[in-house]
């Protein structure tokens, strides 16, 4: 029992009785309050009695009101949840604690008890809130679970919805007793002395050196970047030294107030910590939130918002109202979308998980610049020499160059210069600077690992987690057999449709649709997906929530990652590879003739498979991150606006505005992770094929900070604060995409593009062959050597195409020509592989294995080179364990000298005291 408010549980002092009314502060219900009067020691039996013996009296009955109420429950029915006692706005009040009866003749302060956060009492915060149904079956469940919360010494108020009497809130208060306690026993790292900063000695020279940059520096503009300190003063850490807490040496903490010490992540970090460890069952396994809220019993628990994340007043005027306020202002906003994040208050606010999180993804977001630079220039530099490309150009004047039908019957034959704008296109990725830009790649993700693997240590320093303590599996790629056909097809269908703008551009309508078709199936077959790792994460029975995670992170991730990239693989390594020549095409299931590639190449193929799936999946991932519950909240935000009005709605507590917000998801930040992860995968692994996903990955990193943070903090309930040193599992599964991108790149450049085939032409059979050069001069005739002859009169019968290619020269066409290194077919073995073709052969395998090589060698080199952690950071580590031994023993040798002071004052000193 506890006195919340002047409306609940009121004791009035009569001639000599004290009434106190068990009521529900509203009008409506003033005949049915439950009226007791206990009688009062006869020394206080008086009316002019003064008001401190009062509550010195009703701290002496606070027991036997406990024990009355106790027994009253008891009567009505041992497994009955107060609820019938309960009304829009109502609330009952429970606790074990009977000093907070001391605070019932003390002013009330009104802001706390307007804002939601606190109890009705305005004195006790609200540190989480379960939410349930009158109507659950659960009841007995839930009345055992909330004696025993009781129990642990949590105070608890219940407070019905204003908007559904059937929904309950329960509001739960950890006092300081309980908070002491649990975070002795969480180990949780307090504030206990200011940190002290030694610089280093420097000559004079230097002295006045660094005064003459510093006043240079006064002169250029404010780093823009750069969050305003002085205008948003919250930013500013207290910069102390930490130790885990202890209520034996409570006195070495700086503890300005109580209410304050524990911040209100970590008040609800404790009180979920009790939550998940209270029975709510006989039984071994009975315990926990966790199963309350799977079998029905609460249908919400959550901490709660410290309130808007909106004010009428300007934040650089009048301040932040409270530190969402603040984050919204100065992290989720728009207009600071080019500003650094204020992880410290990302982390003060959602925890070191969400805050390590928010801190990979900036700095992956910050590496990404000198990369999409990079591409930019490769791209670019395509650009400026486009016209001075041999191979576009014989591509383009090649009016006599007829070529062979892409598919059967349908296909007509077309003139090599009908690729001139592929060829140009395909020039813009596929140039001089390709090879170069896939190294650079290939080293930027060990950089990248490295010197993050040096940031999360600061961090970890910074936020006092430095202490803080392979499986196979089938991967189901069965839709990619479906693309295969459905490109199969598609590509005669097009090739006879009656428009003339897709029948001549079948292949790249083909390859567009194919894409999208590919997209989709990638959606759905993600739900699939899931289940199953879900399911075979269960079956495995993982001993801790971290060996649970973490499986079922690498099932998801691989099943994600083979569902998306399997066709990408599929266009890069094996479209047009193994179809045959003409005559003797190889098919599928010896029906339908394997797709073949552009007379421009298989790159451009590539290049739309990854732009396009980039793209639409960056483009899905935000709306259904940001989009989906904007409509959800807008939705609710209507209903309740048409049922109860939009004055009522304003006055709505906290709790139950954050009860309309979204939850978190179920995985926590496992989407967010692997949207990212994901992204990095397509940025390394085919890079050298599209130099521009850098560039992509960065402007929609950009964006995803932002569209986070504001899902963060205005659409999502708050989630709990939780603790990680690091990023997990993920950092391995990136690793791991670094290597597979060395190997990837390697056979992009080597069989997908025609670099290798071009660098063979230059260096022994061009007209420089022999001397050594391979400039665009050395590149004459390569197209033609490029094409083999085919005799139209050996077509087979079902690929003869309809047309005889009489509108090109006014008689049927004798011969046609097609991508391969093959001998004409008059040779003494038509169609067979030309010296050409092994040569090409073994230049592409040599390449391979020098620039796998060569990278893992650069790769190993700057992974040794790199060390884990700064050494000014493993300084400062050493410094500060010296430093905590010592202030601690000068805070217990101080706390000795002022007992031994207060006992000589009083008379109690003794003989061979020490100190």
């Amino acid at each position: 029992m506890e006195a919340s408010s002047s409306g609940s549980n009121i004791p009035a002092v009569t001639n000599g009785k004290t009434k106190i009314h068990h009521a529900e502060g509203t009008e409506d219900l003033q005949s049915n309050q439950l009226e007791t009067q206990i009688s009062i020691k006869p020394d206080v039996q008086r009316t002019d009695v003064d008001f401190s013996e009062i509550l010195n009296a009703i701290q002496e009955i606070a027991k036997d009101v406990n024990i009355f109420f106790d027994e009253l429950e008891g009567v009505n029915s041992p497994f009955k949840d107060d609820d019938s006692l309960l009304h829009h706005g109502n609330l009952t009040s429970t606790s074990d604690d009977a000093s907070r009866l001391e605070t019932v003749g003390e002013g009330v302060p009104d802001k706390n008890k307007s804002n939601g956060l606190y109890f009705r009492d305005g004195k006790c915060r609200i540190d989480y809130v379960l939410v349930y149904r009158k109507s659950s079956p659960q009841t007995e469940k839930r009345e055992v679970f909330e004696r025993n919360i009781r129990a642990e010494g949590l105070q608890m108020e219940k407070e019905s919805s204003l908007t559904n009497s059937d929904i309950i809130f329960v509001k739960l208060h950890a006092p300081w007793e309980v908070l002491g306690r649990y975070a002795e026993v969480m180990n949780v790292r307090m504030p206990f002395r200011r940190k002290i900063y030694y610089l280093h000695r420097r000559h004079k020279f230097m002295n006045r050196i660094e005064r003459q940059i510093s006043r240079f520096r006064g002169w250029l503009p404010r780093k823009p970047m750069r969050l305003d300190k002085e205008t948003l003063p919250d930013l500013e850490e207290n910069d102390c030294y930490t130790a885990p807490f202890s209520q034996q040496r409570i006195h070495h903490f700086i503890i300005h107030n109580k209410d304050t010490f524990f911040n209100n992540a970590t008040r609800s970090r404790i009180v979920h910590h009790i939550l998940q460890r209270v029975k709510y069952e006989e039984g071994k396994n009975k315990i926990g939130l966790n199963r309350l809220l799977t079998n029905g019993s609460y249908e919400a628990a959550f901490p709660l918002h410290e309130g808007s994340y909106r004010s009428k007043n300007s934040i650089r005027t009048h301040g932040a109202e409270n530190h969402r306020h603040l984050l919204y202002e100065c992290w989720a906003s728009w207009g600071v979308w080019y500003k650094y994040q204020p992880l410290d208050l990302v982390r003060r606010y959602f925890g070191e998980k969400i805050g390590l999180y928010f801190a990979w993804l900036g700095w992956y977001t910050g590496m990404l610049f000198p990369a999409a630079f990079i591409g930019l220039f490769v791209f670019l530099y395509g650009v400026t020499t486009l016209n001075h490309c041999q191979v576009s150009k014989e591509v383009c004047q090649a009016t006599d160059i007829i070529m062979c039908p892409i598919c059967d019957k349908y296909c007509p034959f077309m003139r090599l210069s009908d690729s001139c704008v592929y060829a140009k296109v395909t020039h813009l990725f596929d140039n001089g600077a390709t090879v170069f830009f896939a190294v650079f790649m290939a080293v930027w993700a060990t950089v990248f690992l490295e010197f993050w693997k040096r940031r999360r240590a600061v961090i970890a320093y910074d936020w006092d987690l430095i202490d803080w303590e392979e499986e196979e599996i089938c991967v189901v790629i069965a839709a990619v057999f479906g693309i295969v056909i459905y490109r199969v097809v598609t590509v005669s269908t097009f090739a006879a449709f009656k428009w003339a703008l897709i029948r001549n551009n079948s292949q790249v309508a083909t390859t567009g649709t194919a894409v999208c078709i590919n997209f989709c199936i990638i959606m759905l077959l993600n739900v699939l997906y899931e289940k199953v790792a879900l399911l075979l994460t269960n079956l495995e029975q993982p001993r801790t929530e971290s060996e649970w995670e973490n499986s079922f992170t690498l099932k998801m991730f691989l099943f994600q990652f083979v569902n998306l990239n399997s066709s990408t693989f599929y266009i890069a390594f094996f479209l047009g590879r193994f179809t045959g020549h003409p005559g003797a095409y190889l098919r599928l299931i010896n029906r339908w003739r394997l797709e073949e590639c552009h007379p421009s190449g298989c790159l451009i193929d590539l290049c739309m498979q990854m732009g396009i799936i980039m793209v639409l999946k960056q483009t899905w991932n935000n709306f259904m991150e940001l989009g989906y519950p904007l409509i959800q909240n807008w939705w609710t935000r209507r209903k309740l606006r048409q049922e109860h009005g939009s004055q009522r709605k304003a006055s709505f507590p906290q709790w139950e505005k954050d009860y309309n917000l979204q939850p978190m998801n179920a995985y926590g930040l496992f989407d967010e992770y692997l949207e990212m992860i994901l992204q990095f995968g397509f940025t390394t692994i085919f890079v050298a094929a599209f130099p521009l996903a850098p560039l992509l990955a960065l402007l929609n990193n950009i964006i995803e900070i932002r569209l986070d943070a504001y899902k963060f903090v205005t659409q999502w309930r708050r989630p709990l604060a939780s603790r990680a040193k690091d990023i997990g599992i993920w950092y391995g599964i990136l690793e791991g995409i670094g290597i597979l991108s060395v190997i990837t790149n390697a056979f992009v450049v080597a069989v997908t593009s025609d670099f290798i085939p071009r660098l063979v032409y230059a260096y022994k059979y061009g007209p420089c062959a022999g001397q050594g050069e391979a400039g665009q001069k050395c590149m004459v005739g390569y197209v033609n050597a490029s094409l083999s002859v085919f005799l139209v009169s050996d077509f087979e019968n079902r690929s003869e195409p309809t047309s005889n290619g009489s509108e090109f020269s006014g008689s049927p066409l004798k011969y046609c020509r097609y991508r391969d290194y093959r001998d004409p077919p008059h040779s003494p073995v038509p169609y067979g592989y030309t010296l050409q073709f092994w040569h090409v052969l073994a230049a592409r395998l040599a390449f391979i294995i020098v620039f796998e090589h060569l990278v893992f060698c650069i790769k190993h080199l700057i992974s040794y080179l790199i060390p884990d952690l700064p050494k000014d950071l493993r300084d400062r580590m050493r410094r500060e364990k010296y430093l905590i031994q010592e202030m601690m023993y000068e805070a217990e040798l101080e706390r000795l000298q002022k007992e031994r002071k207060e006992r000589k004052k009083n008379g109690k000193s003794h003989n061979n005291e020490w100190p």
